[in-house]
């Protein structure tokens, strides 16, 4: 179980990391975080549970346009032509992470987790998410979490993320398996 965020988490999501970890463990893998309105605590999370901390390579938080091109490597107008909250984005930024750790696996999440002047409402809680494997297979999953507080998304998008990285260490053992529960699998650059 996880230790210094387990007042904050459902127990389910603590199960669910612990045997991914232990999973990633057994394997040798590494994983890398690419993060934009999680504000990096999925990187957190995954070094939360004692004696298993090693599988995290490094985490990105990547909350400006700016960081997303300096530490990910991504083209800085097609960031501006993306938009946040979008498929492209988080599969370029974890293949962004993958290209700049030395990961199996890294996980992207970015969104809009508030609305700001000028958002349309449809686009609160919008969040993409995306986990790609060294192989170049991304796997990408939209969430529509609507007009919901701050860390009920938070606490929304760690639970999807950490099921989305244990489907991708569980294909780990067939590296070219494609992911089997994606919602739309993408190739970029």
């Amino acid at each position: 179980m996880t230790t210094t965020l387990t007042a904050l988490l459902p127990r389910e999501v603590q199960r669910t990391t612990a045997h991914l970890l232990q999973s990633a463990v057994e394997k040798e893998l590494r994983i890398a975080t690419a993060e934009n309105c999680t504000g990096g605590l999925l990187a957190a999370l995954l070094t939360d549970v004692e004696g298993q901390d090693n599988v995290l390579d490094r985490g990105f938080v990547v909350h400006d346009a700016s960081a997303k091109s300096e530490l990910l490597g991504l083209d800085a107008e097609q960031v501006a032509l993306w938009g946040v909250a979008s498929a492209e984005m988080a599969i370029a930024m974890a293949q962004g992470a993958l290209r700049h750790s030395r990961a199996d696996i890294a996980c992207a999440i970015t969104g809009c987790e508030s609305k700001s002047d000028g958002e349309e409402e449809t686009q609160r809680g919008l969040v993409h998410f995306a986990c790609a494997r060294q192989e170049g297979v991304a796997l990408h999953r939209e969430e529509k979490f609507g007009a919901v507080d701050r860390g009920t998304l938070r606490v929304e998008c760690l639970r999807v993320a950490v099921m989305m990285i244990q489907d991708a260490v569980r294909l780990m053992d067939n590296r070219q398996a494609p992911f089997t529960n994606s919602r739309s699998r993408f190739e970029l650059g």
